[in-house]
């Protein structure tokens, strides 16, 4: 087959790719894994879930695999080395979700700054037109977001580890870059969309945020693991840090025993910051597009290197449904 669709796709993209390609659409068949493994070494292609990890494991058993596609979620669970040594391609739009995830952070800031209803004492609350707000991260969301900022008055600090503060994408985009601490100290709101790499887990930790300016809002829809868990709650239940808006929160870090657990003006949500319609839709079709010039582009044969026996596939059964019926949305924690 040319690709499997192992997740839930929009009715038009998977019209466009069946067009195409001979596709094979079964959006529940991670659940078995016997199964999913069986179809998969079968595969030129495959859109995957994000809950579905890849390692140098699952690429051995599937010789045939020249690219991966994810339409929702990030690539955190995906050994990239792994697929670059396999001559295998991952495939997002990252820019997809761009202006969902703009939305989400202003809709979260507007929110922090403002009094809480259901707070002892209520704290008068503050407008972005006289606020500084700095952007950990200048991806196309951050840099979406800094525009609406600015059209409000904000002041807008940024900090990207992977662009020099010389570079002119800074002028352009109308942010004064600054180191990571100074962002911290001079901010009175933070917003986060650092993507998570291996070097920048606990880059949020004792080093950058006791040095926040007192009574700052942080908002971010990074993975947790960019933040020292511990020292965050600290800096909550001291006050220091006014609020805090997480988006990328799984229930473990909020459990009995654990430091996030129970802590002052701390807000979360699973990962809701792109799940819109548009942003689904917007992701879903350059994937589409990507994988289809992919397959285009290579043969149907097994991988160099693929593991020895693993070139004959097992002969696709029939609980594979090409003409089950695509679904609108993923769900929150697909991403």
């Amino acid at each position: 087959m040319d690709l499997l669709v192992a997740e839930p796709l929009e009715a038009e993209v998977l019209q466009w790719l069946q067009t195409r390609h001979a596709l094979h659409y079964a959006p529940r068949l991670p659940e078995d894994r016997k199964r999913f493994a069986e179809a998969l070494a079968q595969a030129r292609a495959v859109i995957l879930p994000a809950q579905i990890p890849v390692n140098a494991r699952v690429l051995a058993r599937a010789p045939l695999l020249r690219a991966i596609g994810r339409v929702v979620g990030g690539q955190d669970n995906i050994d990239l080395d792994a697929c670059n040594g396999a001559g295998v391609t991952v495939l997002r739009s990252p820019e997809a979700s761009a202006p969902a995830e703009a939305e989400f952070m202003l809709g979260a800031l507007l929110t922090l700054l403002r009094p809480n209803p259901q707070a002892p004492h209520r704290v008068v609350g503050r407008e972005l037109a006289h606020c500084t707000v700095g952007l950990v991260g200048m991806d196309a969301g951050a840099r979406r977001l800094a525009t609406v900022l600015q059209a409000l008055g904000t002041q807008v600090r940024g900090y990207d580890p992977a662009l020099h503060a010389n570079s002119a994408h800074w002028s352009r985009w109308g942010v004064q870059p600054v180191s990571l601490r100074e962002l911290f100290e001079q901010s009175d709101a933070v917003c986060v969309q650092l993507p998570l790499y291996s070097r920048y887990v606990g880059l949020l930790g004792d080093r950058i945020l006791p040095w926040c300016k007192p009574g700052q809002v942080l908002v971010s829809v990074a993975p947790i693991d960019l933040f020292d868990e511990a020292v965050l709650a600290d800096m909550l239940n001291s006050g220091r840090l006014a609020a805090a808006w997480l988006d990328s929160v799984a229930p473990g870090p909020l459990a009995p025993g654990q430091p996030l657990h129970g802590a002052a003006g701390l807000q979360t949500t699973p990962r809701l910051a792109a799940y819109t319609r548009e942003a689904r839709l917007r992701s879903a079709w350059g994937v589409a597009r990507q994988l289809h010039d992919v397959l285009r582009r290579t043969p149907a044969t097994v991988r160099p290197g693929a593991r020895p026996g693993a070139t004959t596939p097992p002969v696709l059964r029939d609980w594979i449904s090409p003409g089950a019926p695509a679904a609108s949305a993923a769900s929150p924690a697909s991403r």
